[in-house]
């Protein structure tokens, strides 16, 4: 016993020194190991040691049965933070642990080095972690700041909704019973209609209102989907330009995993801009495409808008912003226009990740108490982790919200006041744009070349959504191969694309030179903006063999872009590398293959290196290929071989550029080809 006291003694010392008062609520005796003795309490190396003694199971339990842990797993950028892990639960027999000489800790065999004596405990309980972070300990306080900035909807803080066992009235949830809810996929935990959430975020701000003309009437047929609005400008004071498509038809083979499209569109009477701004090799532009006409008239039934409203022209008033046009001044506005046009060129329904404002709103207007609470619940702390799901998860679109929870019908107007911009989707041109035009009666009309990639995600009814540029691109091309089918041309047809020459500093057309020799690699659709370069560099006499190709596809039978459409010198310029078929070889690996070829390039006189690509797949890889190639041709240590193409990426010799593939909600210039991925 007096070694025990002693023991205590000493640890007390050893705490006050350390400006830590001990909350110590019973005696506590310190054993005697081969590391400590009872005059010196520090051990000499407690590293290796386990902190708590097993319990039963073999798991690690605290000493003390009123203190909880909390862990906190971490994520990427667009995880939600990770819910706290479930308090391990204390041995009961370690609150009985034998007073005789057992040791808990075993002393590993090795030598042990001394314990640097700045450690101290500082938290052992919540109370200690709301202490520290200036909180007010409360009764059944478990909530913790991580983050200032969640995945998205303004989130902060996390508090997880646990069962009370007081509460045998409590009124179960009843989940709506529907496709559209089931295909959410939530995970309400003990949610009940008597549930108390915290941290509800604010019902969001009208910025948005309508006001009724006089002696107006809905036109007999609608068109709104052949061309949006004039306010809807992409560069003012230049509007959106309405491109004949001259032709269209399919790249890709039947059977091939994705279809891309060609297009020709004409651009004969595009307007001149200042600056001598023109299309050019490498060069892009923007599609302001529209939501499916079939998607807006559902948004509009879930609202329950009468079909005559909808097209009958009224006064929209905004307080601020640049909504409804693209990239306008921010200020408030007040136009004339229609609903539909509104829902179908300015308000993005399905390309966003839905955000706790939506879901509030939804909750104010649903009138069934389940959906109010599950609405409320996603819009709480409580419901951080089902919120965080669902933005992370399966694309949602708004019409699948409206028929998950069909009691909720908020208006129009409050609904595009929480609703994304329609943006641009943006594409590179596929053909040098100096050297395209098609003879018309005599008449040289201008064309621009483009390819699309087909981007398809389940939908919730069980079929495919599509992106939402691809989409409709697609739709169009449809119509021109049904139309040739029955003899029809493009310019029978007269389908139009709503475009804009992009102003955007593609690297792609300002690193391209016109001597040179220069190495294009690319993978998918993303090769063709490459093609313009092959046409223009092979024009010129001194430019032969200064210009190599290595396109990686899936099987060249299926999804070989523009096989027999880069020139004269196609069979010398340009490897086909298969990843599906005969060796199943990557692009990555054939520039390991031609690390000689590639090596010459780079140090070579403006020579040029371009990758287009994926940045999670391709393009990280042949990265890491043309790191090994310095490596191996200039003898360089690995972060030496990094430097050497950061060096050349900043000279204007090495241009790397990505298609996006993980940010569906983010506005991205033109890289290599397809503005939308799964949008």
């Amino acid at each position: 016993m007096e070694a025990c006291v002693a023991a205590a003694l000493g640890y007390y010392r050893l705490l006050s020194r350390r400006m830590l008062r001990p909350q110590i609520n019973q005696p506590i005796c310190i054993r005697e190991s081969s590391t400590l003795n009872l005059q010196d309490p520090i051990p000499e190396d407690a590293s290796s040691f386990s902190q708590y003694p097993k319990s039963s199971d073999g798991r690690d339990v605290s000493p003390s049965s009123s203190s909880q842990s909390f862990t906190y797993t971490s994520g990427s950028d667009y995880e939600s933070p990770a819910t706290p892990a479930t308090d391990p639960q204390v041995d009961d027999n370690f609150a009985a642990a034998p007073q005789d000489n057992e040791k808990i800790f075993e002393t590993p065999p090795s030598t042990p080095r001394r314990r640097r004596a700045s450690t101290v405990l500082i938290s052992q309980s919540p109370e200690d972690v709301h202490r520290i972070l200036s909180q007010s300990p409360r009764r059944g306080a478990d909530t913790t700041e991580v983050a200032k900035i969640c995945c998205g909807g303004g989130c902060c803080l996390i508090n997880t909704l646990e069962e009370d066992p007081t509460s045998r009235f409590s009124v179960p949830i009843v989940k709506p019973d529907n496709d559209a809810f089931r295909s959410l996929r939530l995970s309400l935990g003990p949610l009940s209609l008597d549930s108390e959430l915290t941290n509800i975020v604010e019902l969001p701000s009208e910025t948005v209102s309508f006001k009724t003309m006089l002696s107006t009437k809905s036109p007999e047929h609608s068109t709104a989907q052949i061309h949006p609005p004039g306010f809807v400008t992409p560069h003012p004071p230049y509007n959106v330009y309405s491109a004949k498509v001259h032709h269209a038809r399919e790249l890709t083979k039947p059977g091939a995993e994705k279809r891309t499209y060609h297009f020709d569109l004409d651009v004969t009477d595009y307007p001149e801009e200042s600056g001598s701004v023109d299309f050019v090799v490498g060069g892009a532009i923007g599609v302001q495409a529209p939501n499916a006409e079939e998607l807006v008239d559902e948004i509009f039934d879930a609202l329950h808008i009468p079909s005559y409203v909808r097209d009958r022209k009224v006064i929209l008033k905004t307080t601020n912003g640049r909504w409804p046009t693209i990239w306008g001044d921010e200020l408030p506005r007040e136009l004339v226009t229609t609903r539909r046009e509104l829902l179908t060129w300015c308000s993005d329904v399905q390309s966003y990740p839905p955000t706790k404002p939506l879901f509030r709103l939804l909750a104010e207007y649903a009138t069934e108490p389940n959906e109010k609470k599950i609405l409320l619940y996603l819009s709480s702390a409580q419901g951080q982790a089902a919120f965080c799901d669902l933005r992370t998860g399966p694309y949602i679109t708004i019409a699948q919200l409206l028929n998950a929870f069909p009691s909720s019908q908020p208006p129009l107007s409050r609904l595009l006041s929480v609703l994304n911009t329609l943006m641009p989707r943006f594409y590179s041109l596929s053909q040098d744009p100096q050297l395209s035009c098609n003879l018309d009666g005599g008449n040289c009309r201008r064309l621009i070349e483009i390819a699309v990639t087909v981007h398809e995600t389940p939908n919730w009814r069980g079929g495919p959504r599509l992106g939402l540029g691809s989409g409709f691109l697609e739709r169009m091309a449809k119509q021109i191969q049904l139309g040739e089918q029955a003899g029809k041309t493009g310019e029978d047809l007269n389908l139009r694309v709503p475009m804009f020459r992009g102003l955007m500093a593609n690297p792609l057309a300002r690193e391209f030179v016109t001597d040179g020799p220069m190495l294009l690699i690319g993978a998918g659709v993303g090769i063709a903006p490459f093609r313009g370069f092959v046409q223009r560099r092979l024009k010129s006499a001194n430019c032969a063999n200064k210009v190599w190709v290595l396109q990686g596809v899936r099987d060249s039978l299926l999804d070989e872009l523009y096989s027999g459409e880069w020139g004269v010198e196609e069979n010398k310029v340009k490897k086909v590398v298969q990843s599906r078929s005969g060796k199943g070889r990557y692009v990555q690996e054939e520039v390991r293959h031609q690390a000689e070829l590639v090596w010459s390039i780079i140090n070579a006189t403006d020579g040029r290196v371009f990758v287009c690509g994926s940045s999670k797949g391709m393009g990280e890889g042949v990265e890491m290929a043309l790191v090994y190639v310095a490596m191996v041709k200039g003898s360089l240590r690995k972060e030496d071989a990094v430097e050497f193409w950061a060096k050349k990426k900043e000279g204007g010799q090495y241009i790397a550029v990505r298609t996006p593939t993980t940010h569906p909600y983010r506005s991205h210039p033109a890289d290599c080809t397809v503005g939308d991925v799964v949008i």
